[in-house]
């Protein structure tokens, strides 16, 4: 944008644009430079707090009296998070990390070991991140933050987050998760995972409602509208998936070590289709259709539905309904549902936002049959979406495990992390 700009300019006014834009990028990296080295970096220690009381966590309680569930399953308001958007449950202590699509990553603290949290406030906020959607752990406890960018880590975040500075470093540097020229405000929130293999997984969607034709070659040398995977530090970067649009949840089935991702779909080609995905993924190289084929759906711009389907396009699993944005997902890993919950995924619904008749705002189940393919998909947690009206009250976007066996779900509509248990009563 800046050089469009500079064009109508005088050399000098325009060298002066560019300097300054070029200031907080440059005073960003030195900052990350002193915490590697474990330096201080003059922020204010004093973090302050949210609110967790007050009238907006007493409505959104109110709210959560229309959430419909199975029996015996009771929704509460677990924290008030702004933005919150992917969820991190730390591995040793009784925290949360929770990841926005702004310039903040949270720390979610339960001191007191009952059923909500105490504390929330901003995480290292000597470091100015942005879109930090993805977060997620390493197994030897390293907190891993992906922006649209840049890939951070954080060893020991859970024990070192009460102050301004954190010990930092760079697994990927900004500018070469993509190229910087593809950088795009459209579908670039990440999300991350370790996988079986002890790798780092980081899911890159296209930045195009459907990618022009000259992009098809660079997209997949690059893994942009796919899944990337690398080592911890960085190298060994390989594609492990292509043919996705723009994936915002993914899990590693813990059982037979498969990836399963959800997808979200072309816009505009009417209410009902093409349908939402949730796929499988069960060796690296697989392709998943897209841009030729959505579900059932062949996809019209560009003329791609003039091609031929690749011979290896592989189906999904799972077909929801159209335009739902399907985003986090998390097999269950607890012991607090019932069994028929063992053997399954949570995914979120974010709610469309094209639609003639809005759909969406709820939480699915997703049963697995005895081979690992899906079973059957339903509704598990709905009301967030006022049928009558179209009236959002939350849109939920991602779904964790927690240590007890409860279910967390996020929510940047509202700002809020909810808590699902089961008490069978």
């Amino acid at each position: 944008m800046l050089h469009g700009i500079t064009r109508h300019l005088g050399a000098g006014v325009a060298a002066t644009l560019l300097i300054a834009a070029a200031l907080p990028v440059a005073a960003q990296q030195q900052n990350i430079e002193k915490l590697k080295q474990m330096k201080v970096s003059g922020t204010d220690p004093n973090i302050p707090t949210v609110a967790q009381d007050g009238k907006d966590a007493a409505q959104l309680r109110e709210n959560l009296k229309r959430i419909k569930m199975p029996p015996g399953f009771k929704i509460d308001l677990y924290a008030v998070v702004p933005d919150a958007r992917s969820i991190a449950v730390a591995p040793s202590t009784n925290m949360l990390f929770v990841g926005t699509r702004k310039t903040k990553v949270w720390a979610v603290t339960n001191r007191t070991g009952g059923a909500t949290a105490t504390e929330v406030k901003e995480f290292a906020p000597s470091l100015k991140f942005r879109n930090p959607n993805a977060v997620c752990w390493t197994r030897d406890g390293f907190l891993i933050v992906v922006e649209s960018n840049r890939v951070y880590t954080f060893p020991a975040a859970e024990f070192f987050y009460e102050g301004a500075d954190v010990a930092v470093g760079e697994v990927v540097a900004q500018g070469a998760l993509i190229p910087p020229e593809e950088e795009s405000f459209n579908h670039s929130g990440r999300v991350c995972r370790i996988g079986p293999d002890n790798k780092l997984y980081i899911t890159l969607g296209q930045p195009f409602n459907v990618q022009p034709r000259e992009k098809l070659e660079l997209y997949t040398k690059t893994g942009i509208g796919g899944i990337v995977r690398m080592n911890q530090d960085g190298t060994g970067r390989e594609v492990f998936a292509t043919g996705i649009r723009n994936s915002v949840g993914m899990d590693f089935n813990p059982k037979d070590k498969t990836l399963w991702f959800t997808d979200n779909q072309t816009d505009g080609m009417g209410d009902d289709i093409p349908l939402g995905e949730i796929n499988r993924a069960t060796q690296a190289g697989q392709f998943f259709g897209y841009p030729y084929i959505v579900a059932d759906t062949r996809i019209t711009e560009n003329g791609y539905d003039k091609d031929t389907i690749p011979a290896d396009a592989v189906n999904p699993q799972v077909k929801t309904d159209a335009h739902a944005a399907d985003l986090g997902m998390a097999f269950y890993v607890g012991k607090q549902f019932p069994a028929a919950y063992q053997n399954g995924f949570f995914s979120a619904q974010h709610g469309s936002w094209n639609r003639t008749k809005p759909i969406g705002a709820r939480v699915l189940f997703t049963s697995l049959k005895a081979d690992g393919t899906a079973d059957k998909t339903e509704v598990f947690a709905e009301g967030w979406l006022d049928d009558e009206t179209g009236i959002y009250r939350g849109r939920p976007v991602d779904v964790a495990i927690a240590k007890d066996g409860s279910l967390l779900v996020s929510d940047d509509y509202a700002g809020a992390i909810y808590r699902i248990t089961y008490s069978g009563q």
